[in-house]
């Protein structure tokens, strides 16, 4: 993402060479969504460049390649899943978690599937789940069948939030591509670890998003206070403003937990003048 068109010249420095763009989108934010690793795992060089651009702080939240969980579903994965955890060594402590985002039609009748899954992997990192089946988020039984696998693994499960894009009609060509492409679920905001990850899609109106995010506002700080360590990601249909938009939910929580610590400030985009 840190190479998103909308940003570069406006927010990001342009041109940049390739190894320079994440370095600057750090400067931006401290988090950032693996989703590439979805498609196609990167060469280890890569991701060592990655490492070299961010501080040992900066949190890759990496999802798992598609052929594990969407293809195999999490079944006959060794050799993806072990070429995929080589590639993304360098990066040590940065991978904060690795995603398993699983199909919409991955259902409670497989959590077995998933529980083995999970007890298969390597303790050397942090696991989050994301699922999409409407029976997670309204049958009882499903939901605690899940919270417990989760636990047990002591793995965290993401909520994906579209209700506040979902609360009117779009008004925009990207707003009505995500009306199509994203799940419409009830907002779960209930922390298994101590490290939660949240993914919030907002509207390409600022004013909406940040209406939509007071939820998320109250819950990060309670979070916070009970010392836990949460990761948010701040998402629009455009994401043109997603890094400002960001920054300024940090800020929001800030305001309310002054222990939080400020993000750092943004490398100029163009250079420095005379005039």
């Amino acid at each position: 993402m840190w190479s998103h068109k909308a940003w570069q010249g406006r927010l990001l420095a342009h041109p940049l060479p390739a190894h320079e763009r994440l370095r600057h989108y750090a400067a931006w934010c401290t988090a950032v969504e693996g989703n590439t690793t979805f498609y196609a795992t990167p060469a280890r060089q890569t991701v060592a460049s990655w490492a070299e651009q961010t501080d040992p702080d900066f949190r890759f939240v990496l999802k798992l390649p598609r052929v594990v969980t969407h293809e195999r579903r999490l079944t006959d994965v060794d050799e993806a899943l072990g070429g995929f955890l080589d590639a993304i060594e360098p990066l040590g402590p940065r991978a904060d978690a690795l995603w398993i985002q699983l199909p919409g039609s991955f259902a409670p009748s497989d959590v077995p599937t998933l529980a083995r899954f999970l007890r298969r992997l390597p303790t050397s990192h942090r696991y989050a789940v994301e699922v999409r089946h409407p029976a997670f988020f309204a049958d009882a039984r499903a939901i605690r069948l899940l919270e417990g696998v989760l636990a047990d693994a002591d793995a965290e499960w993401i909520p994906f939030d579209t209700t506040a894009f979902f609360a009117g009609r779009p008004t925009s060509d990207a707003e009505r591509d995500a009306w199509v492409k994203k799940p419409r679920l009830p907002r779960r905001s209930v922390a298994l670890t101590d490290r939660p990850v949240v993914r919030y899609l907002g509207r390409d109106d600022p004013a909406r998003t940040v209406e939509g995010w007071q939820h998320w506002v109250d819950v990060v700080a309670g979070w916070l206070r009970e010392g836990r360590s949460p990761t948010m990601f701040v998402h629009t249909p455009d994401n043109a403003d997603a890094p400002v938009l960001a920054r300024r939910f940090h800020d929001e929580v800030r305001a309310r937990v002054s222990q939080l610590a400020a993000l750092p400030e943004p490398l100029p985009v163009a250079p420095a003048t005379l005039f």
